[in-house]
Order: C-alpha cells, then sequence, then structure tokens
C-alpha cells in the first residue's frame, strides 16, 4: 500500500499541481480554459465558470492537505476571479461561462454551475478564512432555494434573470431531462461542504431533502442502481446506466452522512451506497478499468479520465466500510496502474487524457477545456493520501 499511496503523492505534487499552475492567465486572471490535444494553449478561449470553480476547489483543498503558501495564492487567484468576473452583479448567480478577459459569455445560470461555486466557496473559506467566500456561498445557496427549487425538487436550466429553459447543457444521450441524478449529486456534495464548514442547521435540512430524493426518487431498488435522466415527476427517460456517477455517488452519499451525523439517516441510506458499490464491483469493472456507461444494455467501452478517478475513491470508501472487502482496495489499486499506464499523458506539459478506447489508444480530445479540470483526479489524489496515507 506504501508505493500506490507515495505514487499518488508524488503525481500530486509533481504533476498535477505544476500542470495547473501554469495555466495562470496573469494579463487577464484567473487561468486559462482551453489546451488542445497536441498541448496547445488558446489564450482567446471562453473561461469557463465551472473550470474556474474547479480550480478554487481544486487548489483550496492542495493548500489545506500541503501547507504550502503557494498553493492559497493559486487558490486567491482563482477566487478573485469568481468573485470580479464569474458572479452576475445584477440578477445574482454564476454565470456558464465569460470570455477571456471576463466579459460575460454565456449568461445562462445552472443549478449545477451554482452548486460547484458553492463547493468551491467553502472550500476556500475552509483554507483561507475569508468570511466573503463564506457569505458568496451562503448567497448562492439561497439564491438556489429561491429561484432552482420547486415542490418536486430542484430544477436545473434557467435564463440570465433565472426564467426556466432547455437543460441541454445537462442533457444527453438523446434526451431533454428536466431533473438530473448528476446535478442533484452534485448539489448535495456543495452543501455537504457547506454544512461541513458551519454546521448550520438549514444546510442540514437540505440535506436531508435531498437524501429522500435520492433514496426515493433516484436509486432504483430493482435495478440496484441510480436513474440518470428524468422529466418532471421524476420518471427515468431512458435505461442508462452511468458506471462512473454510481461509484461517485456510493461514496459522496457516504461523505454526506457522515459529516451530517443523522444515525437515522446513516441507517437508512448506507445499505444503498454499499449495494451501489458492491453492484459495480461486480457489473462494470473490467479487469482493471471501468467502461463509461451502458445504454439499454451495450457497454460505451470507452475510459474516461474521470471515470476511472472515482472509481479509484469509490473502493477505498467500499474498502474502508467494510474492511473484510479486501477486492475492493486491490481494485483501487489496479485502477490506479491503468492510470499510470494509459491514462496520464506522459508528454511534457501535459496531465491526464480525457479518454483512451478500449485498447488504450488515446483520443484527440482537449487536455483543458471547460468540464476537463483536476477535480475528479486532483480529489482522486487528495483523498488516497488522506484515507490510506496513516497506513502506510
Amino acid at each position: 500500500m506504501y508505493t500506490f499511496v507515495s505514487e499518488i503523492a508524488r503525481h500530486l505534487e509533481k504533476d498535477m499541481i505544476s500542470f495547473w499552475e501554469k495555466l495562470k492567465d496573469t494579463e487577464f486572471g484567473g487561468y486559462y480554459g482551453y489546451m488542445d490535444f497536441d498541448l496547445n494553449i488558446d489564450r482567446s478561449y471562453e473561461k469557463g465558470c465551472i473550470l474556474n470553480s474547479r480550480i478554487l476547489w481544486f487548489f483550496s483543498n492542495a493548500y489545506k492537505l500541503l501547507g504550502k503558501e503557494n498553493l492559497r495564492e493559486d487558490a486567491k487567484r482563482a477566487y478573485l476571479f469568481l468573485k470580479d468576473f464569474c458572479l452576475d452583479k445584477e440578477y445574482g448567480g454564476v454565470y456558464w461561462s465569460v470570455s477571456h478577459d471576463g466579459k460575460p459569455a454565456d449568461t445562462s445560470k445552472h443549478t449545477y454551475n451554482q452548486a460547484f461555486a458553492i463547493y468551491a466557496l467553502a472550500s476556500y473559506y475552509d483554507a483561507a478564512g475569508e468570511r466573503e467566500a463564506l457569505e458568496m456561498a451562503y448567497g448562492l445557496m439561497h439564491l438556489i432555494e429561491e429561484k432552482c427549487k420547486d415542490e418536486g425538487g430542484y430544477l436545473e436550466a434557467f435564463d440570465r434573470a433565472f426564467r426556466p429553459m432547455d437543460n441541454e447543457k445537462l442533457s444527453e444521450n438523446g434526451v431533454m431531462a428536466e431533473r438530473t441524478m448528476n446535478t442533484l449529486l452534485h448539489l448535495l456534495e456543495a452543501y455537504t461542504e457547506l454544512y461541513r464548514v458551519t454546521k448550520d442547521g438549514m444546510v442540514g435540512e437540505r440535506l436531508r431533502y435531498m437524501l429522500d430524493i435520492f433514496e426515493q426518487k433516484v436509486y432504483n431498488r430493482k435495478l440496484g442502481r441510480q436513474e440518470v435522466f428524468f422529466d418532471k415527476n421524476w420518471n427515468s427517460l431512458i435505461d442508462l446506466y452511468s458506471y462512473g456517477h454510481d461509484i461517485e455517488t456510493s461514496w459522496l452519499v457516504d461523505r454526506a452522512l457522515e459529516v451530517l451525523g443523522d444515525e437515522a439517516y446513516t441507517e437508512r441510506i448506507r445499505p444503498i451506497t454499499m449495494e451501489i458499490t458492491e453492484n459495480i464491483y461486480e457489473r462494470a469493472l473490467l479487469g482493471d478499468s471501468m467502461p463509461n456507461e451502458s445504454e439499454n444494455g451495450i457497454d460505451d467501452t470507452t475510459r474516461v479520465w474521470w471515470v476511472q478517478a472515482e472509481a479509484v475513491v469509490g473502493f477505498i470508501n467500499g474498502y474502508e466500510k467494510n474492511p473484510l472487502g479486501s477486492c475492493y482496495l486491490e481494485a483501487a489499486e489496479g485502477i490506479w496502474k491503468y492510470i499510470c499506464r494509459k491514462m496520464i499523458d506522459t508528454r511534457s506539459g501535459s496531465e491526464w487524457y480525457w479518454a483512451v478506447d478500449e485498447n488504450g489508444k488515446p483520443l484527440p480530445k482537449p487536455i483543458v477545456e471547460p468540464w476537463k479540470c483536476p477535480y475528479h483526479n486532483g480529489r482522486m489524489c487528495m483523498e488516497v493520501i488522506r484515507r490510506l496515507g496513516d497506513d502506510t
């Protein structure tokens, strides 16, 4: 296990952190928003606000873990860009994207996007003690509760003034969803982080509300998996098994339960997360990697960067919840070896490939763009160090 943890720690410090630090935009602030497959940075490309929030989260947590002052400054750079350019001063909320020099580009508002800003701001408050960041997180939470919620749960897609619109950004596979498992998961994640740093009772109640939805609407007990895309009444729209989201959910829901500390909810919900983990291990782990998803029973055999990263954390979490399940730890270590062989781009000045095919050949997708960020793989590194570092 020592080699496993030490390799990941070295990768985080020597490779990932240095890569993202080199993407600083010293002219317009924040971090560049695009690097193509050939490692060319497009300095005029728009800056996705989700990307910026995830970079803020990454450097805030890297600073908390490693204590190096440069990481605090890296986080501050992302924080200032979010505060000065990503927040809509007129209508509230966070834009989807801004131009390279900070002008509003895609001014639509999405619950998913607001959630990641809360997640990042709460972490930055924890790391830097910046009270203003916490106030901004609270402001976004209250906005979500006022503008993005109806009697059935959370709605997702809105224009700049928070008028509902089609949910194109979080819909895929030929459907147009009014609610998605993905947005609910990351809203839960954001509120978990906010509750962790505040222990605010209202935030805790919203966590319970989302856990109820997860248990009663999203989780399909008959199939032992989550459904993915829904209409407004929580009717599933497609036969889709998202392997990456299920294993990610298993540990993020467990994290919410741990932070919430409500024994009744833990007793109800934890058997579900354990079942999700077991089912993914049995159904989706193919040797030492995981395919992307299964639609109508047919696997998409692409190996996606974030799916492998979340599988490592999810299986370690499964091992911690069931120490007799050593197969989970072995699975996590095996996937890490696969990542080292196939997912990490060893070219100078690169990071992880977006995806490889089933034979391990890289797909020509960007190395950095609005969705490709240090959130999944950076978080994987930090979770492994925090969970297993003392065991080495």
